[in-house]
């Protein structure tokens, strides 16, 4: 099955029903070639649902808090889905016009029939966002120390659970037989659970692996992003019938992410945390500037949005290395790029 069974109980069923009122649709819409937001995009009310709500995605939260959508004319709503099922069933459902997920679930969405396809416009992140932590400094860490461990890991099919498993097998680690890797644990949940004297190490996204190392509770002995390489971890995403009713808003929400974009290349940690700050009130300043530090200092955040083909042939190869993978669709099935490329060129 290409859809791992965490998905299959929120979606499946959420497919078969959608099928009966796809529209059939080929590809991007283009648009008029007209820099900006045009008059369609006027107040008009964009739900974006959000994976996670995590410093890792700082470009976006730029774009909200330096009033980037709102110069664009969008009136924008932003929920958290926790989970990137929940968010794909936010989008299919219509509950959110746009998903802010790994774009593996596009693909899990598409080779289990959905004839609405949920194409990939835009990608934020090119690392992965998460680390492993230990329960002591470990100045030499070797990603052998694994073996024998019991890991606190991820979801099954999910992009940090799979890029960790990329990584060990990159370092000739059997994620099967070298080491246990806990998925039992929600996604959230694992950092508390670790505190809590749960696992040997643990894989956690920001602030976590930062609050663990305040706590005294863990140290971030090695980074998935920097040890897995270029990935394309993180992808805006809506359903191609959408895209095709509201080309403008597609590419007046890409030219404001553009701008965030722009933003975090071209400032500070320290500028960037004080821009996101309201975003994350629970977070002192300064846990933030470090955060968004060691983000910056990974190359994390890519400087355009466009979703490459290597790329993409990239993510399937992750998908069908980790055994989630039944057929491989095809570059232009899933990936639109032309609003990416405009935003490129009105930079």
């Amino acid at each position: 099955m290409s859809f791992p069974l965490h998905f299959k109980k929120n979606i499946l069923s959420l497919l078969l029903i959608l099928s009966l009122f796809a529209l059939t649709l080929t590809g991007c819409t283009k648009t008029d070639g007209k820099k900006g937001a045009s008059s369609g995009t006027s107040g008009k009310k964009v739900v974006l649902n959000e994976v996670a709500h995590s410093i890792f995605y700082a470009p976006m939260y730029i774009a909200i808090e330096e009033g980037y959508f709102e110069d664009a004319g969008m009136n924008l709503t932003l929920e958290t889905g926790f989970g990137a099922d929940k968010t794909m069933t936010a989008v299919l459902s219509g509950e959110a016009d746009i998903g802010f997920m790994g774009p593996e679930t596009t693909v899990y969405a598409y080779n289990e029939g959905a004839s609405d396809a949920v194409l990939n416009f835009a990608q934020l992140t090119q690392r992965a966002g998460n680390f492993l932590v230990a329960r002591e400094k470990m100045k030499d860490f070797k990603w052998s120390d694994l073996k024998g461990k019991n890991v606190l890991g991820g979801r099954a099919g999910g992009m940090p659970e799979m890029v960790f498993e990329f990584v060990l097998k990159k370092n000739n680690i059997d994620p099967a037989t070298d080491l246990f890797i806990d998925q039992s644990i929600d996604f959230g949940s694992t950092a508390a659970a670790f505190s809590g004297s749960q696992g040997d190490y643990t894989v956690e996204f920001e602030p976590a692996a930062t609050a663990l190392e305040s706590e005294g509770a863990g140290w971030v002995v090695a980074s998935l992003g920097v040890d897995s390489g270029y990935v394309p971890y993180t992808a805006f995403s809506a359903k191609e019938s959408y895209i095709k009713e509201n080309p403008d808003v597609i590419q007046a929400f890409t030219d404001a992410l553009q701008k965030g974009m722009a933003y975090v290349n071209d400032h500070t940690s320290e500028e960037i945390a004080s821009a996101i700050a309201p975003q994350f009130p629970d977070t002192d300043q300064e846990t933030i500037t470090a955060i968004v530090d060691r983000y910056q200092s990974q190359d994390t955040w890519k400087t355009d949005l466009i979703f490459t083909k290597e790329a993409y042939t990239l993510l399937l190869d992750i998908l069908d290395e980790a055994g989630e993978l039944t057929a491989r669709p095809e570059y232009e099935k899933l990936i639109c790029t032309e609003y990416a490329e405009k935003a490129a060129e009105n930079k």
